[in-house]
């Protein structure tokens, strides 16, 4: 399918809008922060902790105030729990919500390693001394994770409830009781499911990357020891994800539930595995040709749906908000830290121009969370998306238009 690229004025006009609309509304002082941090949408009044990355993308973007991306892991260094636990998300406490509570503890949420953000922020800003303070509060984040979510003792995390991923509404839960979350602590575990817990792949692709964060930072801070056990961690990491999750005649990555049984749905979570590095450069490239580059699995017209079209669980489920169809902003605006990184630029810029073209010719949305793989229509979810407006003014910049 040839995708049409839109005008030079209109480009330019819905990129001005984006910016306009991104420094009045979305760089904002918020929860008590020091300073500036980059809010997701008036869908999602606060930030998530997967969400740490818009921060971290826009000051990529706009290096004239690294600062954003110190206050945006400061509303979770600050609120991390004595026994290590991060928050899943902090709501503006602004905004009028149906939010029980304004700090939320009851999922995990991390779909990109917290940790690594953390150095990509004190790299960011040349920060030695706010770097001391990431690695010992994500050790404890660490110590957190192997106390409470590794009852199967196979030495991988593990999935409670589907929030638990951040992938809403997706045929990976449909066997499961606890699609969304059950309690307001994400250690509790959800004994009224036979099925659960799950040992998903990409939670355990993000728990990998941060340990080889950890690593890194271990060495930047003189602590020869710890990077060496850090890295040997990892690595145990990624050797028992392998033994457990991969599927040698599908060469893909599925879901675990307590019995051993893979569940056999193509996600986008896939993407995980790459977004942290996990995949040494020959497995990736082999499922990269055989999933994400084929257009009969993850290669639409407008890239990536969030479980391949060829899976029987994708589906129009609902509107807005569904893991189980849409092409998510989330995806596209990850997919910066890993397809050149694996070498795939070429199809990078693809997908580039495919977003482009959608969210310039179409009146329907303002750069939402969502898109038609296909059509490219957008759904009603997330009015001026954060992920969606982050991948668009960086493709634009990418591509010299």
């Amino acid at each position: 399918m040839q995708i049409q690229i839109p005008s030079k004025e209109i480009i330019e006009e819905k990129k001005q809008l984006v910016l306009d609309r991104i420094y009045k509304y979305h760089l904002k002082k918020m929860a008590g922060s020091k300073g500036n941090i980059f809010l997701i949408s008036n869908t999602y009044p606060g930030v998530w902790l997967e969400h740490v990355y818009d921060a971290v993308s826009w000051v990529n973007y706009d290096k004239s105030d690294p600062s954003i991306s110190v206050n945006q892991i400061k509303l979770f260094l600050n609120r991390q729990k004595p026994d290590g636990q991060f928050p899943c998300y902090v709501i503006d406490p602004d905004k009028k919500t149906g939010f029980k509570n304004l700090v939320g503890y009851s999922q995990i949420q991390e779909c990109v390693s917290f940790a690594r953000l953390c150095l990509e922020t004190c790299i960011q800003n040349n920060d030695t001394d706010l770097l001391k303070e990431c690695y010992e509060k994500c050790v404890k984040w660490d110590k957190w994770l192997t106390e409470n979510r590794m009852t199967l003792k196979t030495g991988l995390i593990e999935m409670f409830c589907g929030f638990d991923t951040g992938h809403d509404n997706s045929g990976r839960f449909e066997t499961i009781k606890h699609k969304n979350n059950f309690s307001d602590d994400a250690k509790d575990y959800p004994h009224d499911d036979n099925l659960l817990p799950f040992i998903t792949p990409d939670m355990n692709a993000v728990f990998y990357g941060s340990r080889n964060a950890l690593s890194v930072m271990a060495g930047k801070l003189g602590l020869e020891n710890e990077a060496h056990e850090w890295k040997r961690a990892a690595h145990d990491v990624k050797k028992r994800l392998i033994e457990t999750c991969y599927d040698e005649f599908d060469e893909f990555f599925y879901d675990v539930d307590s019995h051993g049984n893979k569940i056999k749905c193509k996600s986008i979570s896939i993407t995980n595995l790459f977004c942290e590095s996990l995949l040494d450069m020959d497995m990736a490239k082999r499922i990269f040709k055989r999933y994400l580059n084929n257009p009969n699995e993850f290669d639409t017209p407008y890239p990536y749906p969030a479980v391949s079209i060829s899976d029987p669980s994708w589906k129009q489920n609902l509107p807005g908000n569904s893991w189980g169809f849409y092409s998510q902003g989330l995806t596209s605006l990850r997919s910066l830290r890993w397809m050149d990184k694996y070498g795939f630029s070429e199809q990078l810029e693809k997908n580039m121009k495919a977003w482009i073209s959608a969210w310039c010719l179409t009146d329907k949305i303002n750069f939402g969370q969502e898109l038609h793989p296909i059509t490219a229509q957008p759904s009603t979810c997330g009015n001026w998306y954060s992920s969606t407006m982050l991948f668009f003014i960086h493709s634009l910049k990418r591509l010299g238009l």
